[in-house]
């Protein structure tokens, strides 16, 4: 029998049970899709616990036609912070896509975490039951759970790009971080232009506290998702940003036409660079 979490705040177990139906609401059409499809399929990582309550992070595989080359893997991270599930509402929008018109993921592996902060979005709230913005613990020795396994899935599968979805509740438009290789803002331009047909840009010359430029921004937080530092090819390294007081359904077409144009533009990239 699960005992009642202990947190700051009295929340009853109903209360607690409610957000578990929400959870599992959130990941129900990718467990529809997987049972059906012959490209993706539900590898959810090894369980945790929250004071004798038993967590997972749902992860979830997307195998697109072989290519001419080597398969192409890039992570998808979404509601790193638990009051942002825009991410994860985009990917299912995103995998119908691909199951509709399976060649726009040929030659590529997508791993998609589409909830990364399961008690943070059980509860509504940015950081995790503990108190923790999993967006500042990468790469710094922490301890908790959800980033040892992100962590592990970063350097075991050594993405050739890595894409993290947020949504900012103080932005007037879609706007994007490029950090990694260098390519990285030759993806989200296009990916931002494509968002485009659904919301504005943000053309501010700061945001979220950083200097920008046409809605990007080259810099990043200490802790940030991210691949290790030193690695001799890194992958490109791209976020991607809404504007969470717009529409719901435009943050999810806008993130789903950004990450269509990331596929294509990499796949155009990496055989430009094959001719060179």
């Amino acid at each position: 029998m699960r005992t009642t979490l202990d947190f700051p705040g009295t929340v009853s177990r109903k209360r607690i049970v409610a957000h578990k139906r929400a959870t599992e609401k959130l990941v129900s059409p990718f467990e529809e899709i997987a049972l059906s499809s012959t490209h993706l399929i539900a590898k959810p990582l090894a369980e945790f616990e929250n004071n004798g309550t038993a967590y997972h992070l749902p992860r979830y595989v997307l195998l697109g036609p072989k290519g001419g080359g080597d398969t192409i893997r890039i992570g998808i991270f979404a509601t790193l912070h638990g009051d942002e599930p825009e991410g994860a509402l985009a990917l299912v929008r995103f995998i119908t896509t691909l199951e509709k018109n399976p060649e726009l993921a040929k030659g590529y592996a997508l791993f998609l975490y589409p909830i990364c902060n399961p008690t943070g979005f059980e509860d509504n709230t940015r950081h995790t039951r503990s108190g923790k913005d999993l967006n500042r613990e990468f790469w710094i020795g922490s301890q908790e759970p959800e980033i040892r396994s992100l962590e592990t899935e970063i350097w075991t599968h050594a993405f050739h790009g890595i894409v993290t979805l947020h949504a900012d509740d103080t932005s007037n438009g879609v706007y994007g971080y490029a950090n990694g290789a260098v390519l990285s803002e030759h993806l989200l331009e296009p990916a931002l232009r494509s968002a485009e047909a659904f919301l504005p840009r943000n053309k501010r010359r700061t945001i979220d506290g950083f200097p920008a430029r046409r809605g990007i921004i080259y810099s990043s937080y200490d802790g940030a998702l991210q691949s290790p530092k030193g690695l001799k090819q890194p992958p490109f390294e791209i976020t991607l940003e809404t504007p969470q007081p717009a529409p719901l359904h435009l943050q999810v077409e806008a993130l789903n036409a950004a990450l269509q144009t990331v596929l294509v533009e990499y796949r155009y990239l990496i055989a430009v660079a094959q001719n060179i």
